[in-house]
């Protein structure tokens, strides 16, 4: 009974399919599967987080882009979209969270807050953005924005995953380029800019 089990940290391997080159017919029915079949782990910490709701709302309606909004949990969710200004104390839960979630994952970053701390960006408490504590695939700036540049968003990421094949993504999982809805650069941080 006072036994300490060990369980490997990080993801398990997904198999076949990230160790192999799938055929071009198969990686297009497997990634428009993945494209039109998004259920999202929302991570709201803020304002931001109601303009989330508002995009699952029936004037923008996401769920026609095949985005199902709330998954039960992380272990049945493929997209987290973290809204909203990630403090120090939140950033474990966050982390745990994405480490449920199964491979392949994708996170968006929505709003100032969460892409760089947004106005509380010089607070002792707040992270600098959630690419510090997971790696995001989509930036979404503005404070707070609108929900159709989450829309836009979705697109970018549902473009992205159209034309991925998987063993690629496993491969160069650590220099991946993320997109940023309306063009920029996502290492600048406000504190750079000229005033």
């Amino acid at each position: 009974m006072g036994r300490d089990i060990r369980v490997r940290r990080g993801n398990a391997d997904v198999g076949l399919i990230d160790k192999a080159e799938v055929p071009q017919p198969l990686k297009f029915v497997l990634n428009w599967g993945r494209k039109y079949s998004l259920w999202v782990m929302n991570f709201g910490l803020a304002c931001c987080a109601i303009e989330f709701i508002a995009t699952s709302t029936a004037r923008h309606d996401f769920i026609r882009l095949g985005v199902i909004p709330f998954a039960h949990g992380p272990r049945q969710a493929d997209l987290m979209i973290v809204a909203g200004t990630l403090t120090d104390k939140m950033a474990p839960a966050l982390k745990r969270l994405y480490d449920q979630m199964p491979e392949p994952k994708y996170v968006i970053s929505f709003g100032s807050c969460s892409n760089c701390g947004g106005p509380f960006w010089d607070s002792y408490s707040v992270t600098k953005g959630v690419d510090q504590i997971v790696p995001v695939d989509v930036y979404v700036p503005g404070c707070p924005p609108r929900p159709e540049a989450l829309l836009e968003g979705i697109i970018k990421l549902q473009e992205m995953i159209q034309q991925e094949s998987l063993k690629q993504r496993y491969e160069q999982r650590e220099s991946r380029q993320p997109i940023v809805v309306g063009g920029g650069d996502p290492t600048r941080h406000p504190a750079d800019d000229p005033l």
